[in-house]
């Protein structure tokens, strides 16, 4: 039992060394060397748990994508309706300063050509999408889809002002 949970926080702390160096270098440009040497363990240990870099790249965006859709659901269930869209907003500013390199992967992910990389991105962005609509029609907005596009395009600005740090563009 002691060595399984060992196990699950190596694996945890390296999906998180991975976040921050996938973020920083750049998927491409990164190896699972330097991601076994920000988890200050050996590569081959890196390889226990994943068998391809491709596939850490996949169990790191599905800790970001878990994460935000953890907070979103958090939001929705203790706020009233006239303020939720707002709360939503600074739950997810609030990520954007917690954990700002899941938010540069996330980003990084949109433009790679790797399927299985395709496939957890519009996993991700279907179910946020899908959390979000929800919401707005049970709190009985008017036309849900528009505002949830809308409040989808704001999060893309708010990671383009984070990403290029230009707060200005956050500005209401």
């Amino acid at each position: 039992m002691r060595e399984e949970k060992a196990s699950v926080n190596r694996k945890t702390e390296i999906i998180a060394a991975a976040i921050d160096v996938f973020a920083e270098i750049g998927y491409y440009r990164a190896t699972t060397a330097q991601v076994a040497e920000r988890a200050q363990i050996s590569q081959p240990y890196v390889f226990r748990f994943f068998k391809t870099k491709e596939a850490l790249m996949v169990a790191a965006l599905e800790v970001a994508w878990a994460r935000l859709f953890e907070s979103f659901r958090q939001v929705i269930a203790s706020v009233p309706p006239e303020v939720m869209e707002q709360r939503l907003i600074e739950a997810y500013d609030a990520l954007l300063q917690s954990h700002k390199n899941e938010v540069l992967l996330q980003m990084q992910a949109q433009t790679m050509n790797e399927e299985a990389v395709r496939d957890v991105m519009r996993q991700g962005i279907r179910e946020v999408r899908q959390i979000v609509l929800d919401a707005f029609a049970e709190q009985g907005a008017a036309n849900p889809k528009e505002k949830t596009v809308i409040f989808l395009a704001i999060g893309m600005l708010c990671n383009m002002a984070t990403a290029l740090d230009m707060p200005e563009l956050k500005e209401r």
